[in-house]
């Protein structure tokens, strides 16, 4: 089942999270480039100061203890959510004012 879960991350290019069981840590927004049997090619980025560095290492798919994916993502702080025009009244987003009133 992982197997299959992986090579579907791939074929999508979708960027995940991987935690490598056998090293105890996490490659963060990761990409699955390739699967070679029972290996997982990953590419991923990591930052150290001033200085960004690119990887790609090769995983034994045993090794691999989770992966997660982002389903979605808002925006922190005082901002607006753009909403369609064509939208429902009913189903339009409204942000509260900090007195506890709504602002129409």
């Amino acid at each position: 089942m992982l197997h299959r879960k992986l090579y579907q991350l791939c074929t999508d290019g979708r960027e995940v999270n991987v935690f490598l069981r056998d090293q105890q840590r996490w490659l963060e927004s990761a990409r699955i480039v390739d699967i070679e049997g029972d290996l997982a090619i990953i590419r991923y980025e990591t930052e150290d100061e001033d200085e960004v560095s690119a990887w790609e290492e090769m995983v034994r798919l045993e090794s691999i203890g989770a992966i997660a994916q982002k389903l979605a993502s808002v925006p922190r702080g005082d901002a607006e959510l753009p909403i369609a025009d064509d939208c429902p009244e009913a189903e339009r987003f409204h942000p509260k004012s900090y007195d506890g009133s709504e602002d129409v």
